[in-house]
């Protein structure tokens, strides 16, 4: 199944939720938010999140500095 994260196709082989995408992919990290569809999900909510064919993901990581 093909996803995408941040407009970069990622093969989601293995992945059936938006968590264990993120897991696999090094992006679950402290600071990150997901938005699908311009739609915030909360990290509580990525484990019941089922991903979909050619699904748009966005992911932001928060950083400090100025």
């Amino acid at each position: 199944m093909k996803i995408f994260i941040n407009n970069k196709a990622v093969d989601a082989k293995g992945s059936t939720d938006i968590a264990t995408l993120l897991e696999r992919e090094g992006l679950a990290l402290p600071g990150t938010a997901v938005a699908i569809g311009g739609k915030v999900v909360r990290r509580e909510s990525w484990a019941s999140t089922q991903l979909e064919e050619a699904m748009k993901i966005t992911v932001i990581r928060a950083v400090c500095g100025g």
